[in-house]
């Protein structure tokens, strides 16, 4: 394995903890799983928080429809941040979610939605490709191009909004013999920058951390080419207060503004 991949691949992976030093550490770890497209936004913001309030938080990153079937299945955990609100809605309708009090009486939260994402063309630093928001220098190079990466759209959210921005820009068809799917869509933007795929769709906050640009080029694709990416989290039955606390964090200004920072609308 090469030394580009072995640390692209460090840099991607699914499980990130908390600082090794902080100011009051708590017995209480809260666990959340998350969407992909977080990985370096939520990181930044677990580090801060947890610095700033000695409580230990663990994530894990995947794909949101990968994650919403494994809690309908016993996964244990306390928040879940989709990159679709569809699968909160599918957990809260199970009754997986925790309960809150409405004037009807007891009801399963629906959570709150914290971001729209935004997704981008994604190619290595020295490819020759020239990048547009209609694709066209991409369609008028593509013979220069053996494989094009996208999150699997079947469970990965940004996967899905890629194929639809694809079909509205007639490229759908001809991706399709090159096509390589990332299980989720940081193994989609891994196949990229490490040169396995020349170029793909990413998600523009994964395309913005510094840890990913430093590999490649991107442009933010037209918001009107796919469905909104409207991400909501919500807190499972087994959520604790200090999840909860946690859960309210995200909410702030502070927080909100770290979003804006790796391109989401919040």
């Amino acid at each position: 394995m090469s030394r580009r991949r072995l640390i692209v691949g460090g840099m991607l992976s699914a499980t990130v903890a908390g600082p090794g030093f902080v100011r009051a550490q708590s017995a209480v770890t809260v666990r959340l799983v998350a969407a992909s497209d977080l990985k370096f936004a939520l990181t930044k913001l677990l580090v801060r928080y947890q610095t700033e309030t000695g409580q230990k938080v663990e994530a894990t990153y995947g794909s949101s429809g990968s994650f919403a079937q494994q809690i309908q299945q016993g996964l244990q955990t306390d928040l879940f941040l989709s990159a679709d609100e569809g699968f909160v809605d599918k957990l809260a309708e199970a009754g997986l979610t925790r309960s809150v009090t409405t004037p009807a009486g007891q009801s399963a939260d629906r959570g709150a939605l914290y971001a729209v994402g935004r997704i981008a063309i994604y190619v290595p630093t020295e490819s020759p490709l020239t990048l547009d928001t209609a694709l066209s220098g991409l369609k008028a190079q593509w013979h220069q191009v053996s494989k094009f990466s996208i999150a699997n759209p079947e469970h990965a959210p940004y996967g899905r909004a890629a194929r639809e921005a694809l079909q509205q820009l007639g490229l759908w068809e001809r991706v399709q013999p090159k096509l390589v799917l990332g299980e989720n869509i940081s193994q989609a933007t891994q196949f990229v920058a490490t040169g396995a795929a020349q170029a793909g769709i990413t998600a523009l906050s994964l395309a913005l951390a510094p840890e990913v640009a430093r590999f490649g080029r991107h442009l933010a694709l037209p918001a009107n080419l796919h469905a909104p990416l409207r991400q909501r989290m919500v807190l499972l039955k087994s959520a604790t207060p200090a999840a909860a606390a946690f859960y309210d964090y995200l909410q702030s200004p502070a927080a909100r503004e770290t979003l804006r920072a790796f391109g989401f609308t919040v």
